[in-house]
């Protein structure tokens, strides 16, 4: 496969300040307040690096996409203990970086739990309980990008108060939030969501997850009056390949707008090997037009040294893997196919927009230590406007990372 051009450097808008908070990454160990993992007030010093490239190979259809390398996530964060309370507060300093007049730094997890017996509560800004896909760090994940359904129909991270508890074999939480964020105030509106999952078989390295995430969100006058555009338009690797999305859904005529979503898990893990599915969809009425976006994907991965994915009980989600077994690292191979589809209609009428994305990917994760990991992903992606059954776009691409977290 030729890809075409030359990969080009676009450097992080602070580029020093990137560049020392990546030095820091690598430099600096976590640490803990007055000396006491267990006292009255402690600190953990977190985060994450990720540099991405990418190379394109693009079909002669609409704008091709330039070859680039960027970071794509530079993450620091505080976590620890306040008198009985625990808190986290996060900032991602490549998080808006491709926004004008954006310093490039956006806040992700800000907020403080309190545990109970019965289970957490959480008040603040942090991710939301939809999708197994979402749920699962980046730090963990087989592929550069989660599947189309997370990338879009998660809300990630939204301003609410939740509740989360265990369960003898599972978990459930669920919240209430807002459709804002501490960096973003056009998204208005209000929602409700929630997961629950269910391990019927847990047994060492043979695992089977089940999953139902469910949310209602009531999105004020898209479009007008300053509030954003809600639209659903993915793109193959999310935000690498821009000239390749395709929009599904599009509101913007002004009039509340609701939208119920769900999500359906499926994991299973045996030895070395794992396979992972979702069915993930949403349901979008202004009064006067409708849309349904549906997804699913499908992936199979392999630790060809043996190693074995590693399943958080508590919060029902896939973590870190916990050892290496040989001196040169784990090597991981995963394969994925990823569709979605989105069909708008005047209530009554004709349609409006009728169209598909879809792609494979084939991955490789090379781990040097549990948090220290070259990723490549090869992708082939297909665009189609299935109203009058033509292909809109057809990318091929080669992605990696380089990841380290701490």
């Amino acid at each position: 496969m030729h890809l075409g051009g030359s990969v080009h450097h676009q450097l992080l808008k602070p580029c020093g300040l990137a560049a020392v908070c990546l030095s820091l990454c690598l430099s600096v160990p976590a640490f803990a307040a007055d000396g006491e993992d267990d006292g009255p007030v402690t600190a953990v010093l977190g985060g994450r690096v990720n540099w991405d490239f990418a190379s394109f190979n693009n079909d002669d259809r609409g704008t091709p996409n330039d070859d680039d390398t960027r970071f794509r996530r530079i993450w620091l964060d505080v976590s620890g203990k306040f008198y009985g309370f625990e808190y986290k507060a996060e900032i991602d300093l490549a998080g808006l970086q491709d926004e004008p007049g954006s310093a490039g730094i956006a806040a992700r997890d800000v907020y403080i739990t309190k545990a109970f017996d019965s289970g957490i509560l959480t008040v603040g800004q942090f991710k939301q309980y939809f999708s197994l896909d979402d749920r699962t760090s980046s730090n963990y994940g087989q592929f550069l990008e989660r599947g189309y359904g997370a990338s879009n129909l998660a809300s990630t991270y939204r301003k609410g108060v939740s509740w989360q508890a265990v369960l003898p074999h599972g978990t459930w939480a669920a919240s209430a939030y807002s459709l804002e964020t501490i960096d973003n105030s056009r998204s208005k509106g209000k929602a409700i969501g929630g997961r629950g999952t269910w391990l019927p078989l847990d047994q060492g390295t043979s695992l089977r997850h089940l999953g139902l995430s469910l949310a209602h969100e009531a999105f004020d006058h898209p479009g007008t009056d300053g509030a954003a555009t809600l639209r659903v338009q993915p793109g193959p690797e999310n935000d690498l390949a821009v000239n390749s999305e395709v929009t599904l859904a599009r509101f913007n005529a002004g009039r509340d707008t609701d939208v119920d979503k769900w999500a359906v898990e499926y994991a299973e893990v045996r030895g070395p090997w794992s396979w992972q599915g979702e069915f993930i969809g949403g349901v979008y009425d202004d009064g006067a037009q409708r849309a349904t976006v549906t997804s699913t994907y499908g992936f199979v991965s392999w630790f060809a040294t043996g190693e074995s994915r590693s399943y958080d009980r508590k919060t029902g989600r896939f973590g870190r893997i916990k050892s290496i077994n040989h001196k040169a690292g784990a090597l991981e191979l995963a394969l994925r196919y990823d569709r979605m589809d989105g069909e708008q209609h005047l209530i009554g009428g004709a349609d409006t927009i009728d169209a598909s994305t879809e792609a494979w990917t084939l991955g490789a994760n090379w781990y040097l230590t549990p948090n220290l990991r070259l990723m490549v992903n090869l992708i082939d992606s297909r665009n189609r406007d299935q109203r009058t059954a033509t292909t809109l776009d057809h990318t091929r691409a080669i992605t990696g990372r380089f990841q380290y977290d701490f």
